[in-house]
């Protein structure tokens, strides 16, 4: 499997991880830190906030909150 092919059969808030890595600058990982550790715990309270103090487009604070929450869940 290419790289390109792989990248295509991520699905979901996952594929938006490479280019918010790109713009960003940071980890994913240490994006889902941040999510993981605020006192904040509901979806659009930690997309707010990732969009205000962290500068995040709308799409990309969404597809991190709702891929880390996801995991909570399981």
């Amino acid at each position: 499997m290419t790289a390109a092919t792989a990248a295509a059969a991520v699905k979901g808030p996952a594929s938006y991880f490479p280019s918010i890595e790109k713009k960003y600058g940071r980890p994913i990982e240490e994006w889902k830190d941040l999510i993981r550790t605020s006192s904040l715990t509901r979806h659009m309270e930690l997309v707010a906030w990732l969009k205000a103090d962290h500068g995040l487009g709308h799409g990309h604070a969404n597809a991190l909150v709702a891929h880390t929450l996801a995991e909570r869940a399981v």
